[in-house]
C-alpha cells in the first residue's frame, strides 16, 4: 500500500507532490533553519505533534539546513523499535554546537537513543571527519559503537589513534563504498530508519545549497534496494533554495560552512532536477517500505 509523502513546507523548495499533506511552516524559518536553542525546538516538536498525521510515508522538510528535523521525526518510531538509521549525507551532521541543535549536530542525539541500534553515515567527503575538525566530532556515539562513517576523499588516520577504525570506514570511490555496505547490509538485515540528504550526491545528480559529495543516483538507488522490506520510515532533505537570515550568527556560520547564495537565474534548473529525483527516490522507497 502506497504511503502519502508528508511536506513540512518551511522555505517552499519542495514544490507540488500529488497526493502529498502539506504543513505550512514558513513563519518558522527563520527560528529553526539551520540551528535553533533546544527550547525553540521543543516549540517547534508541540506544533510538530499538533499538524501530523497518524500516519504518513517519507517526510521531504526542504533545504538540508532543517536535517536536525530528522531527530524528532525518528523519536515518532519508537515502537518500531530496535531499528537502525541509515543516513545519506556529506557531512557527519555529528558535531559540536554548543547553543542548542543544528543542522550538523543531531546525529548525536538520534545515535543514543535506546531504541536506535546503530546509525551509519554514508557517503561522507567532507574534512569535517579529517584531523583538523577531530575535537569538533562528538566522539561519544563514536567510542560507544552505536555510529559509523562510511566515507571517501578524507585522511581519517587519526581516528585509529584513538581507537576508533572500526567507526570509520574509508572508501576510493563510490562504486567500493556502496558495494561494501550493500553486503554489509545483506549480512544484518534489520529494520531501518532511511534519511536522504541530497548533499550527498554529485552536483550532477542534485544541486543543493551545501559542498557536495560523490554519490551518483545508481549508488543510492542500490542501497534503497538493499533495504527492501525493512524501511519503516524515511525522510529528504537537501532541497536547493535561496534564503537570507535576518539573524547575526546565523549568517556568519552558515558563511563559514561554505553555504554560497544560490543564483537566480539558476533556482529554477536546480529545483525542477530536485523534484524529479525526488519523485524516483519515492518511488524506490516505496517499494522498499515494510
Amino acid at each position: 500500500m502506497r504511503r502519502e509523502p508528508l511536506i513540512l513546507d518551511f522555505d517552499g523548495s519542495v514544490g507540488h507532490l500529488p497526493g502529498s499533506t502539506t504543513i505550512a511552516l514558513g513563519d518558522w524559518q527563520e527560528a529553526i533553519r539551520f540551528g535553533c536553542t533546544l527550547s525553540t525546538f521543543r516549540r517547534l516538536r508541540r506544533r510538530l505533534d499538533e499538524s501530523m498525521p497518524a500516519h504518513y510515508g517519507t517526510v521531504l522538510m526542504g533545504s538540508g539546513d532543517y536535517h536536525h528535523l530528522t531527530w524528532p521525526l525518528v523519536e515518532r518510531q519508537r515502537a518500531k523499535g530496535p531499528f537502525q538509521l541509515v543516513v545519506f549525507d556529506n557531512h557527519p551532521d555529528n558535531m559540536r554546537f554548543p547553543w542548542g541543535i543544528h543542522c550538523g549536530s543531531w546525529v548525536r542525539k538520534v545515535a543514543m537513543l535506546p531504541y536506535v541500534d546503530h546509525v551509519h553515515v554514508v557517503g561522507i567527503t567532507s574534512g569535517d571527519i579529517g584531523a583538523g575538525h577531530a575535537w569538533e566530532n562528538y566522539l561519544r556515539p563514536l567510542l560507544a559503537g552505536k555510529l559509523t562513517y562510511w566515507c571517501m576523499d578524507v585522511d581519517v588516520d587519526w581516528a585509529a589513534r584513538l581507537g576508533l577504525s572500526s567507526a570509520f570506514r574509508r572508501y576510493a570511490d563510490p562504486d567500493a563504498l556502496t558495494a561494501a555496505f550493500v553486503a554489509m547490509l545483506g549480512e544484518a538485515p534489520q529494520a531501518t530508519y532511511l534519511s536522504i540528504d541530497k548533499d550527498a550526491f554529485s552536483v550532477s545528480t542534485a544541486r543543493t545549497n551545501w559542498d557536495q559529495g560523490r554519490i551518483e543516483e545508481r549508488h543510492a538507488m542500490a542501497i534503497i534496494d538493499a533495504l527492501r522490506g525493512h524501511i519503516i520510515a524515511s525522510d529528504i532533505n537537501g532541497e536547493v533554495s535561496a534564503y537570507r537570515y535576518s539573524t547575526w550568527w546565523k549568517r556568519l556560520l552558515s558563511g563559514m560552512d561554505g553555504q554560497a547564495p544560490v543564483p537566480q537565474s539558476e533556482l529554477d534548473a536546480w529545483q525542477a532536477q530536485q523534484r524529479a529525483l525526488n519523485s524516483r527516490l519515492l518511488a524506490a522507497i516505496d517499494a522498499s517500505c515494510v
